[in-house]
Protein backbone atom coordinates (compact mmCIF):
# COMPACT_ATOMS: atom_id res chain seq x y z
CA UNK A 1 0.00 0.00 0.00
CA UNK A 2 1.55 3.34 -1.02
CA UNK A 3 1.61 6.53 1.07
CA UNK A 4 -1.02 8.27 -1.03
CA UNK A 5 -3.60 5.49 -0.58
CA UNK A 6 -2.88 5.39 3.17
CA UNK A 7 -3.46 9.12 3.44
CA UNK A 8 -6.64 8.89 1.40
CA UNK A 9 -7.99 6.08 3.57
CA UNK A 10 -7.27 8.06 6.74
CA UNK A 11 -8.91 11.12 5.24
CA UNK A 12 -12.02 9.14 4.34
CA UNK A 13 -12.15 7.43 7.76
CA UNK A 14 -11.90 10.78 9.50
CA UNK A 15 -14.81 12.16 7.51
CA UNK A 16 -16.85 9.10 8.43
CA UNK A 17 -16.03 9.63 12.13
CA UNK A 18 -17.06 13.28 11.92
CA UNK A 19 -20.27 12.41 10.09
CA UNK A 20 -21.16 9.74 12.66
CA UNK A 21 -20.40 12.06 15.59
CA UNK A 22 -22.53 14.81 14.06
CA UNK A 23 -25.42 12.43 13.47
CA UNK A 24 -25.21 11.26 17.09
CA UNK A 25 -25.29 14.89 18.25
CA UNK A 26 -28.12 15.86 15.90
CA UNK A 27 -25.88 18.21 13.93
CA UNK A 28 -25.19 18.53 10.20
CA UNK A 29 -21.66 17.39 9.22
CA UNK A 30 -21.09 20.74 7.52
CA UNK A 31 -21.21 22.42 10.95
CA UNK A 32 -17.75 21.02 11.80
CA UNK A 33 -14.54 22.13 10.07
CA UNK A 34 -11.54 19.80 10.02
CA UNK A 35 -8.20 21.50 10.60
CA UNK A 36 -5.37 19.19 9.51
CA UNK A 37 -2.52 19.61 12.00
CA UNK A 38 0.51 19.27 9.75
CA UNK A 39 3.28 20.26 12.18
CA UNK A 40 6.39 18.04 11.80
CA UNK A 41 5.11 16.66 8.49
CA UNK A 42 6.65 17.79 5.18
CA UNK A 43 5.06 20.04 2.59
CA UNK A 44 4.70 17.05 0.29
CA UNK A 45 2.17 15.50 2.70
CA UNK A 46 0.23 18.76 2.90
CA UNK A 47 0.04 18.90 -0.89
CA UNK A 48 -1.11 15.27 -1.09
CA UNK A 49 -3.91 16.00 1.35
CA UNK A 50 -4.81 19.22 -0.47
CA UNK A 51 -5.41 17.20 -3.64
CA UNK A 52 -7.94 15.13 -1.70
CA UNK A 53 -9.87 18.28 -0.79
CA UNK A 54 -8.40 19.45 2.53
CA UNK A 55 -7.62 23.17 2.51
CA UNK A 56 -7.11 24.22 6.18
CA UNK A 57 -3.82 23.32 7.89
CA UNK A 58 -2.55 23.97 11.42
CA UNK A 59 1.05 24.65 12.46
CA UNK A 60 2.72 25.24 15.83
CA UNK A 61 6.40 25.85 15.09
CA UNK A 62 7.06 29.16 13.35
CA UNK A 63 10.30 28.47 11.51
CA UNK A 64 9.05 25.15 10.19
CA UNK A 65 5.67 26.64 9.32
CA UNK A 66 6.98 29.56 7.27
CA UNK A 67 9.29 27.28 5.28
CA UNK A 68 6.40 24.88 4.70
CA UNK A 69 4.05 27.63 3.55
CA UNK A 70 6.67 28.79 1.05
CA UNK A 71 7.24 25.22 -0.15
CA UNK A 72 3.53 24.57 -0.56
CA UNK A 73 2.98 27.80 -2.49
CA UNK A 74 5.86 26.96 -4.81
CA UNK A 75 4.73 23.36 -5.20
CA UNK A 76 1.18 24.32 -6.14
CA UNK A 77 2.09 26.78 -8.91
CA UNK A 78 2.50 24.12 -11.63
CA UNK A 79 -0.82 22.59 -10.58
CA UNK A 80 -2.64 25.92 -10.61
CA UNK A 81 -1.24 27.26 -13.88
CA UNK A 82 -4.06 27.86 -16.31
CA UNK A 83 -6.69 26.25 -14.07
CA UNK A 84 -9.55 27.87 -12.12
CA UNK A 85 -9.36 27.71 -8.32
CA UNK A 86 -11.44 24.94 -6.72
CA UNK A 87 -11.55 23.49 -3.17
CA UNK A 88 -8.91 21.04 -4.45
CA UNK A 89 -6.64 23.55 -6.19
CA UNK A 90 -7.38 26.91 -4.55
CA UNK A 91 -5.29 28.70 -1.95
CA UNK A 92 -4.51 26.85 1.26
CA UNK A 93 -5.62 28.32 4.60
CA UNK A 94 -3.00 28.41 7.38
CA UNK A 95 -3.82 28.40 11.10
CA UNK A 96 -1.26 29.03 13.85
CA UNK A 97 -2.22 26.90 16.85
CA UNK A 98 0.89 26.85 19.05
CA UNK A 99 1.98 29.05 21.98
CA UNK A 100 2.84 32.52 20.73
CA UNK A 101 5.36 34.83 22.38
CA UNK A 102 4.96 38.55 21.86
CA UNK A 103 8.39 38.82 20.20
CA UNK A 104 7.48 36.18 17.59
CA UNK A 105 4.23 37.65 16.30
CA UNK A 106 5.36 39.27 13.05
CA UNK A 107 5.65 36.10 10.89
CA UNK A 108 2.24 34.97 12.17
CA UNK A 109 0.67 38.35 11.41
CA UNK A 110 2.19 38.35 7.92
CA UNK A 111 1.76 34.73 6.81
CA UNK A 112 -1.22 33.15 8.57
CA UNK A 113 -5.00 33.41 8.13
CA UNK A 114 -5.92 32.36 11.69
CA UNK A 115 -4.39 32.37 15.17
CA UNK A 116 -6.01 30.09 17.76
CA UNK A 117 -3.64 30.74 20.66
CA UNK A 118 -4.04 34.37 21.73
CA UNK A 119 -4.10 34.41 25.54
CA UNK A 120 -3.07 37.97 26.43
CA UNK A 121 -3.67 41.50 25.22
CA UNK A 122 -0.03 42.26 24.38
CA UNK A 123 0.11 39.45 21.82
CA UNK A 124 -3.17 40.59 20.26
CA UNK A 125 -1.97 44.19 20.02
CA UNK A 126 1.27 43.19 18.31
CA UNK A 127 -0.60 41.01 15.81
CA UNK A 128 -2.85 43.98 15.06
CA UNK A 129 0.07 46.35 14.56
CA UNK A 130 1.98 43.90 12.37
CA UNK A 131 -0.87 42.67 10.14
CA UNK A 132 -0.13 43.99 6.61
CA UNK A 133 -2.73 46.48 5.42
CA UNK A 134 -3.29 44.65 2.15
CA UNK A 135 -4.40 41.43 3.81
CA UNK A 136 -7.82 40.47 5.14
CA UNK A 137 -8.28 40.70 8.89
CA UNK A 138 -6.47 38.00 10.87
CA UNK A 139 -8.99 35.58 12.41
CA UNK A 140 -8.35 35.21 16.14
CA UNK A 141 -9.49 32.78 18.83
CA UNK A 142 -8.97 33.35 22.55
CA UNK A 143 -7.17 30.38 24.07
CA UNK A 144 -8.72 29.42 27.39
CA UNK A 145 -7.03 27.16 29.94
CA UNK A 146 -9.44 24.66 31.46
CA UNK A 147 -6.92 22.25 32.99
CA UNK A 148 -4.38 22.46 35.82
CA UNK A 149 -1.47 21.41 33.59
CA UNK A 150 1.43 23.81 34.08
CA UNK A 151 2.66 23.39 30.50
CA UNK A 152 -0.65 24.45 28.94
CA UNK A 153 -1.13 28.02 27.75
CA UNK A 154 -4.33 30.04 27.90
CA UNK A 155 -6.10 32.71 29.87
CA UNK A 156 -8.33 31.86 32.81
CA UNK A 157 -12.00 31.37 31.84
CA UNK A 158 -12.92 34.41 33.93
CA UNK A 159 -10.56 36.59 31.87
CA UNK A 160 -11.87 35.51 28.46
CA UNK A 161 -14.59 38.16 28.06
CA UNK A 162 -12.25 41.05 28.79
CA UNK A 163 -9.60 39.74 26.41
CA UNK A 164 -12.17 39.05 23.71
CA UNK A 165 -13.46 42.62 24.00
CA UNK A 166 -9.93 43.97 23.60
CA UNK A 167 -9.35 41.83 20.50
CA UNK A 168 -12.66 42.88 18.96
CA UNK A 169 -11.56 46.54 19.06
CA UNK A 170 -8.17 46.07 17.41
CA UNK A 171 -7.80 46.91 13.70
CA UNK A 172 -6.62 44.15 11.43
CA UNK A 173 -8.04 41.42 13.67
CA UNK A 174 -11.37 39.60 13.60
CA UNK A 175 -12.50 37.89 16.79
CA UNK A 176 -13.83 34.44 15.89
CA UNK A 177 -14.20 32.47 19.11
CA UNK A 178 -12.54 30.26 21.70
CA UNK A 179 -9.87 27.55 21.61
CA UNK A 180 -8.85 25.12 24.35
CA UNK A 181 -6.75 22.01 24.88
CA UNK A 182 -8.21 20.12 27.85
CA UNK A 183 -6.18 17.56 29.77
CA UNK A 184 -6.09 14.21 27.93
CA UNK A 185 -8.44 11.52 29.16
CA UNK A 186 -9.69 8.16 27.90
CA UNK A 187 -13.00 8.64 29.71
CA UNK A 188 -15.69 9.95 27.35
CA UNK A 189 -17.66 11.48 30.23
CA UNK A 190 -14.57 13.34 31.48
CA UNK A 191 -13.84 14.54 27.95
CA UNK A 192 -17.37 15.89 27.59
CA UNK A 193 -17.25 17.62 30.97
CA UNK A 194 -14.06 19.44 30.02
CA UNK A 195 -15.40 20.46 26.62
CA UNK A 196 -18.61 21.65 28.27
CA UNK A 197 -16.52 24.13 30.30
CA UNK A 198 -15.06 25.50 27.08
CA UNK A 199 -18.50 25.74 25.50
CA UNK A 200 -19.72 27.71 28.52
CA UNK A 201 -17.01 30.31 27.91
CA UNK A 202 -18.00 30.50 24.24
CA UNK A 203 -21.65 30.97 25.17
CA UNK A 204 -20.71 33.65 27.70
CA UNK A 205 -18.96 35.64 24.98
CA UNK A 206 -22.13 35.47 22.90
CA UNK A 207 -24.25 36.46 25.88
CA UNK A 208 -22.01 39.50 26.36
CA UNK A 209 -22.75 40.60 22.81
CA UNK A 210 -19.51 39.51 21.16
CA UNK A 211 -19.84 38.13 17.64
CA UNK A 212 -18.18 34.72 17.77
CA UNK A 213 -18.81 31.65 15.62
CA UNK A 214 -15.87 29.33 16.25
CA UNK A 215 -15.41 26.78 19.04
CA UNK A 216 -12.00 25.23 18.36
CA UNK A 217 -11.65 22.08 20.43
CA UNK A 218 -11.19 18.36 19.99
CA UNK A 219 -8.37 16.30 18.48
CA UNK A 220 -7.81 12.81 17.10
CA UNK A 221 -8.56 10.97 20.36
CA UNK A 222 -11.54 12.97 21.61
CA UNK A 223 -13.24 14.58 18.63
CA UNK A 224 -16.53 12.72 19.23
CA UNK A 225 -16.86 14.26 22.69
CA UNK A 226 -15.92 17.68 21.34
CA UNK A 227 -18.53 17.51 18.59
CA UNK A 228 -21.15 16.38 21.12
CA UNK A 229 -20.39 19.55 23.11
CA UNK A 230 -20.63 21.89 20.12
CA UNK A 231 -17.17 22.09 18.54
CA UNK A 232 -17.26 23.88 15.20
CA UNK A 233 -13.59 23.18 14.40
CA UNK A 234 -11.53 20.13 15.34
CA UNK A 235 -7.73 19.99 15.13
CA UNK A 236 -6.67 16.58 13.80
CA UNK A 237 -3.11 15.39 13.27
CA UNK A 238 -2.35 11.71 13.88
CA UNK A 239 -5.71 10.46 12.60
CA UNK A 240 -4.78 11.99 9.25
CA UNK A 241 -1.01 11.85 8.99
CA UNK A 242 -0.10 8.96 11.27
CA UNK A 243 2.42 8.93 14.10
CA UNK A 244 4.19 12.24 14.55
CA UNK A 245 7.96 12.39 14.94
CA UNK A 246 9.32 13.96 18.12
CA UNK A 247 10.33 17.63 18.12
Amino acid sequence: MNGQSTLQERYERLHLRVRSACEAAGRPPASVTILAVSKTFPASRVLELAVLGQHAFGESYLQEAVAKIDACEAGRQPVLAGRPATPQTGRLEWHFIGPLQSNKTRPVAERFDWVHSVDRERVARRLSEQRPAGLAALNVCVQVKVSDEAAKSGCAPGEAVALARQISRLPGLRLRGVMAIPAPSDDHAVQRAQFARVREVFELLRHEGLEVDTLSMGMSDDLEAAIAEGATLIRVGSALFGTRSAQ
